[in-house]
């Protein structure tokens, strides 16, 4: 079975995860599994110092920003517990769960993260008030990444 891999899978696999900036990305059918995972590797890390930061510096100055006033260690900042793709709303083209301003209640569902076609509801952690939304509908998201803030 280790001989039947399947090449253009792992690359349209990498490309998904270069084009999304992931940092890993699985895939499954039925009893095959390929999962791709990119290194942060010294390698990597200069590379990116040299090359990548300027231009995306200049490209995302204002989510930069929004990410330093609502990073990770902000104590009202809901995470995304997995890698995948969020959705706002349970359906294309109806209401959002919440919106900036709402009033939630704990466990609530915020949002939803699909991750290997399954979708996993995001309950909200505390009853608050939903401050800012970081994140848009579609888009992919990875473990540890700030979507909102509940206050």
């Amino acid at each position: 079975m280790a001989d039947k891999v399947d090449r253009d899978l792992i690359k349209a696999l990498a490309g998904l995860l270069t084009e999304n900036n992931l940092t890993e990305i699985e895939w499954s059918e039925g009893e095959r599994r390929v999962r791709v995972v990119r290194s942060a590797g010294p390698t990597m890390m200069a590379m990116h110092s040299m090359a990548a930061a300027p231009a995306p510096a200049a490209v995302t100055a204002p989510a930069a920003a929004a990410k330093e006033e609502f990073g990770k260690d902000h104590p009202s900042a809901v995470t995304s517990p997995m890698v995948g793709t969020v959705y706002l709303a349970p359906e294309p083209g109806a209401k959002p769960f919440v919106e900036e301003g709402a009033q939630v209640r704990q466990g609530q569902t915020l949002l939803i993260v699909e991750a290997m076609k399954t979708m996993n509801p995001i309950p909200a952690p505390r009853a608050g008030t939903v401050r800012r939304v970081l994140i848009k509908d579609g888009t992919p998201v990875e473990y540890g990444q700030v979507l909102l803030i509940v206050e």
